[in-house]
């Protein structure tokens, strides 16, 4: 089944979790609360003075290299992608987010743990229509071997490939239709990972001191590090599928599109969702409502 609601979604109580931040190794807790309509996603570091407050958006960005990071008036939100998705995946436009440190938890390295914390907190449906991207023409963006590309859908499918020179990765491609039930199953428990020379330059250098077997797929010169292996045979592309969910739900809005990505991260990710906005004549905002309208009128004329 396919997401196609007409009206905006948020949860129906409040839930909170404690996990670890990935790149700080600190202690995080993190609640989510029911949001009104129009609200979007938005995040509120409570830890600091006034708890200043920042929206999921991709022109809030300011850094891409480790994680998606928000930033705003000197504060940032790091590593949000994993809970982003969550709320792409699941469909919850309207949500807000408090945290009492920089940087979102990684909890099992998936967003498995944030859609059980979704499903504990329930979904609501709001008085307010839901709006989408309907893409009408294709939008490109290639470079250096790397490419995102967005084509007209009746749906929001992703398609992704990956390459490594590495005898345990090589090559991987999976396409989905995003719905709850696709997310959940196939998606949401995918788990990030990496090289274990990465890892230990990234920990020489300060950065990943929260990360761990216990919320990464670590991957040696010719073996996973994990004694319980993987959760799904491609596990890696499918968690590049669950991060694009992620950076494109910084749009703002769903997507009726087809996501087709080759070789691409959080940094392209979001170069891609720049030109995305540059090209406004591919791509116009609607509700399921009058997208049904306009489906009747033209069956109309067209007897």
């Amino acid at each position: 089944m396919i997401n196609m609601f007409l009206q905006q979604r948020t949860i129906a109580q409040s839930v909170s979790c404690i996990g670890i931040g990935m790149h700080s190794g600190k202690e995080v807790h993190l609640a989510i609360h029911p949001a009104p309509i129009n609200h979007g996603i938005k995040f509120v570091r409570m830890d600091l003075p006034e708890c200043p407050s920042i929206p999921a958006h991709f022109n809030m960005v300011v850094d891409t290299s480790l994680a998606t990071v928000i930033g705003y008036d000197g504060f940032i939100v790091s590593t949000i992608e994993h809970l982003m998705a969550c709320f792409g995946g699941l469909s919850i436009d309207n949500a807000l987010v408090e945290l009492d440190a920089y940087e979102v938890p990684i909890m099992d390295g998936s967003a498995a743990p944030f859609a059980k914390l979704i499903g504990k907190a329930g979904i609501k449906e709001q008085i307010g229509s839901r709006f989408y991207f309907v893409v009408n023409k294709p939008i490109e963006l290639e470079e250096n071997g790397k490419s995102v590309a967005i084509y007209p859908s009746s749906a929001f499918r992703i398609t992704c490939s990956i390459e490594y020179d590495h005898p345990l990765l090589q090559k991987q491609s999976c396409s989905v239709y995003v719905s709850d039930q696709v997310f959940e199953s196939e998606i949401s428990r995918a788990r990030t990972y990496g090289f274990m020379h990465e890892i230990n330059y990234l920990k020489r250098y300060g950065f990943a001191r929260g990360g761990s077997l216990d919320n990464a797929v670590v991957i040696d010169t010719n073996k996973i590090l994990n004694n319980e292996g993987l959760r799904y045979q491609d596990e890696f592309v499918r968690h590049k599928i669950l991060d694009c969910i992620g950076d494109f739900s910084l749009l703002g809005m769903p997507i009726l599109g087809h996501v087709v990505l080759h070789k691409s991260g959080h940094t392209f990710n979001h170069a891609f969702l720049k030109k995305f906005f540059e090209h406004r004549d591919a791509w116009e905002t609607r509700t399921i409502s009058s997208m049904a309208q306009a489906d009747f009128e033209s069956k109309s004329l067209a007897i």
